[in-house]
């Protein structure tokens, strides 16, 4: 069963020491759905852009939310195999990404993982800025593992 979904935000924002120093926030956490932001405020680089390593957390931490609000912790764990990130130009606001898993996929990869032991997940995504527009797009390859 999920966690429930006070629960899955605390683990998303507050879990990691790293994600919560740099202010990542959860605006929506369902079954499937998550959609996370960070702010630019603290997050700067030395020319006061998005820095890229907050870009590229923003990027990974939608695999681990969709775990926790869609998948049984009490079976599975999650852990990342790979990720990329293509940078599509510079981010000077508060930056959001959202990742959708389907009803159809979540249910397949679990059915995976309790017979394989493990199965993977691919998450595309793309980071945008306040106006929308993608400054990033990432593809990070996740796995479900039993217990």
């Amino acid at each position: 069963m999920p966690l429930p979904l006070e629960m899955a935000r605390l683990f998303t924002e507050e879990k990691i020491a790293f994600v919560k120093r740099m202010g990542l926030k959860a605006d929506a956490l369902e079954a499937g759905y998550v959609r996370l932001h960070i702010p630019l405020a603290g997050n700067e680089n030395h020319i006061g852009t998005a820095y890229a390593g907050a870009l590229f957390t923003l990027a990974e931490i939608p695999g681990g939310a969709l775990f926790l609000t869609s998948f049984d912790a009490k079976r599975f764990y999650p852990i990342i195999k790979e990720m990329n990130l293509r940078f599509r130009r510079p981010a000077t606001s508060d930056v959001t990404v959202e990742a959708r898993l389907s009803t159809e996929d979540i249910e397949r990869i679990q059915q995976q993982a309790e017979q394989d032991g493990k199965a993977e997940y691919l998450l595309e995504l793309q980071l945008r800025d306040t106006s929308g527009e993608i400054v990033a797009e990432s593809r990070g390859v996740y796995q479900l593992r039993k217990h």
